[in-house]
């Protein structure tokens, strides 16, 4: 039994590997990912697998604020597959890679939680980030990073160098969203790193209290980025992806420097 909350969880799955355990919950309905704890990692309601049932995982789909016409994403950490399943499902225009350094979460993520199996326009790359992304320098326009171990972003996936090596990984016009916990007591050297990296182009959104905040890297600034013409594409996407959307965009004005009309990013 794993305790969520108040409730006690009942565990469905347990695997040991040579560094973590690999735990399976399910409570009400809810099944949920464990590394050697009871600090949940991803989720997925069993009746509706292919929804985002943690909002910090719909917050990391703003990217489609900026991007209208978005053809391919990487994603560094599967956990139990939440938001690439997600991208295959609902956008189906979308090329998908996922690098996982686990055997075991690969495992476990096809096997408990729906993730698709490798095919033309989706692929869980068995492999180690930080080369993954030395190897293949200006390969995507959309670039995800959701890597938590037991013990929070493994040190080499926080480094100047390694977001460094996120700008060079996207296109001209791409961007990355690199889920980030609020209390985590080197948050404000991480933000100083990603704002480097990203030559000021950095936007912030916190999801909960203190909970997770998606970062937003930018390679150069997205042309229209007035609040009118954003709410305008939010409501759009909120009424065809069942989002909150408006909601993310206020959480943008509220947390980042803007004008009455508009939000400022470097240029």
């Amino acid at each position: 039994m794993l305790r969520v909350g108040r409730k006690i969880a009942r565990s469905i799955h347990k695997a040991i590997t040579s560094e973590d355990s690999v735990d399976v919950s399910e409570i009400d309905g809810v099944r949920s990912l464990h590394l050697g704890s009871d600090t949940i990692q991803s989720s997925m309601r069993v009746k509706d697998p292919y929804a985002l049932e943690l909002r910090y995982s719909r917050g990391m789909m703003v990217f489609m604020l900026f991007q209208k016409k978005p053809v391919d994403l990487v994603v560094l950490g599967l956990g139990g597959g939440s938001i690439p399943k997600y991208v295959y499902h609902h956008l189906p225009q979308m090329k998908t890679r996922v690098v996982e350094i686990n055997p075991r979460i690969i495992e476990v993520a096809r096997s408990h939680f729906f993730t698709p199996e490798n095919d033309a326009r989706f692929e869980i790359i068995e492999g180690d980030a930080v080369a993954f992304l030395r190897d293949n320098p200006g390969t995507t326009s959309m670039l995800m990073m959701d890597a938590f171990g037991s013990n929070g972003m493994p040190a080499e996936l926080c480094s100047q160098d390694f977001f460094d090596s996120c700008f060079e990984a996207i296109t001209l016009d791409g961007m990355c969203a690199i889920n980030l916990w609020g209390s985590d007591k080197n948050y404000d050297v991480y933000l100083q790193r990603i704002e480097t990296s990203f030559h000021g182009r950095m936007l912030v959104m916190p999801t909960g209290r203190p909970g997770n905040v998606v970062v937003f890297g930018f390679k150069r600034a997205p042309n229209d980025l007035r609040w009118s013409t954003l709410r305008v594409r939010a409501k759009a996407l909120e009424a065809e992806y069942k989002i909150e959307f408006l909601e993310f965009v206020e959480r943008l004005r509220e947390h980042n420097p803007g004008t009455s009309n508009r939000l400022l990013l470097e240029t």
